[in-house]
């Protein structure tokens, strides 16, 4: 079975299939420095897991895109204190052109869940 929360006519925020979770995009506040929208896509992954029936210690695999991968160590600051020690998801990092310019980090989240 799959159930879909938070749907909308162009996306689910939550897909659950087969005891999976995956969340769509996050992204912070446009305009603020990257650690404020990379704490911010992260404070609403959390809210995300938590519907969902995860947790931070479930994730499986995350996928960051980054405006521009100058950004890459001032993201990685905030990621690090936010991922719980020998939890760490399989991840993928790069560089893409965002929904609006003033977007630097989208966060995409795939976990396992209840």
């Amino acid at each position: 079975m799959i159930e879909r929360k938070h749907v909308s006519a162009r996306m689910s925020k939550i897909v659950k299939h087969n005891g999976v979770a995956y969340l769509c995009g996050q992204v912070g506040n446009a305009g603020d420095s990257v650690a404020d929208q990379t704490s911010e896509c992260l404070s609403r992954v959390d809210v995300l897991l938590e519907d969902a029936g995860s947790s931070r210690e479930k994730m499986l695999q995350v996928v960051i895109w980054l405006a521009d991968m100058s950004d890459f160590a001032e993201m990685n600051a905030v990621w690090d204190a936010w991922v719980p020690e020998g939890y760490a998801p399989a991840r993928a990092c790069g560089e893409a052109k965002l929904a609006r310019p003033e977007l630097k980090v989208e966060i995409i989240v795939t976990a396992a869940c209840d």
